[in-house]
């Protein structure tokens, strides 16, 4: 947020995401979140008070005047009056921003969403154009600043401007008094050319059953692993026209060969089997595990 002007930047990489909360959504209310504005030199930030109320303020730079303000989400609503005499309203509600319009802006501005394209809406009264302000929902180039400072536990690979999918009903075998638990799945790019993936959730079910059959493979074993400090396992999974395989590793190095037989006996079947079904290639992906205890 600048003086009379409120920007909404949204990646062209986020477009999926985007038309996947749009679609679930209420049709006179569009709500996202928002990323940490770093390029801000204040942010909205809502505090509770001690006698259990909100309010909300502005961190800043010490002795840094303020000129772009960061906030935490934004909320589109689509029941302002026409016989209101505002073309559109701008509020702070808590850490975010809300922007009432028309039922009919709305309808243009979700348009403007599925084709792509930038929108402004003016905010203010028709008759006051002096005190107007605009608000700009804006496309930009693609973002890649995400997963900083995360590295794969097979080889210390850096993850940074990596996709990856947080896992939360995915697989997880008991055995032994521990639990093996898939969390998270990281879609790699080969040194040439971009992952083979349209759509990560295009291969949910080929994701799942590399998980389960690497959480199969290793039940056995939980024990062991978690007593020698291997509780964060990568698997990395390769599947393409001349090159079929995986690699195991924690704590950045290869799992031992102990384990390597049942991980064979277990994978290999169902990584070959994905590969046939492969309609575009090259998938190269590396799926995040777990071995926690289990607290009865």
């Amino acid at each position: 947020m600048e003086v009379r002007k409120t920007s909404i930047k949204v990646p062209s990489n986020r477009y999926n995401e985007l038309m996947k909360a749009m679609n679930k959504s209420n049709e006179h209310v569009l709500a996202m979140g928002a990323c940490f504005n770093d390029r801000a030199d204040s942010h909205l930030v809502c505090v509770q008070n001690d006698d259990g109320n909100y309010q909300t303020q502005a961190i800043s730079i010490h002795h840094q005047p303020r000129k772009v303000t960061g906030a935490c989400f934004f909320v589109f609503s689509g029941a302002l009056k026409a016989s209101s005499g505002f073309l559109a309203k701008t509020s702070i509600v808590e850490d975010g921003v809300m922007i009432q319009i028309t039922a009919e802006t709305m309808d243009s501005l979700r348009q403007a969403l599925r084709d792509m394209k930038d929108f402004s809406i003016t905010c203010g009264k028709a008759d006051q154009e002096e005190n107007q302000e605009l608000v700009h929902i804006q496309w930009t180039e693609d973002d890649h600043n995400f997963n900083k400072g995360v590295i794969s536990p097979i080889d210390g690979k850096s993850m940074e401007s990596i996709t990856s999918v947080k896992i939360f009903h995915g697989s997880e075998f008991k055995a032994n008094g521990k639990v093996i638990r898939w969390t998270e799945v990281f879609f790699l790019r080969s040194e040439d050319q971009p992952s083979g993936l349209s759509d990560p959730a295009d291969h949910s079910r080929l994701t799942e059953n590399v998980a389960r059959a690497f959480c199969v493979a290793l039940c056995p074993h939980l024990k062991l692993l978690k007593e020698d400090g291997m509780a964060k396992l990568g698997l990395r999974v390769t599947l393409d026209s001349d090159q079929v395989g995986y690699l195991a590793g924690s704590n950045g190095q290869a799992l031992p060969p102990q384990y390597l037989s049942d991980l064979d006996s277990g994978l290999i079947p169902v990584i070959h089997s994905g590969a046939c079904q492969l309609s575009e290639g090259p998938v190269v992906m590396e799926l995040v595990f777990y071995i926690l205890e289990i607290v009865s």
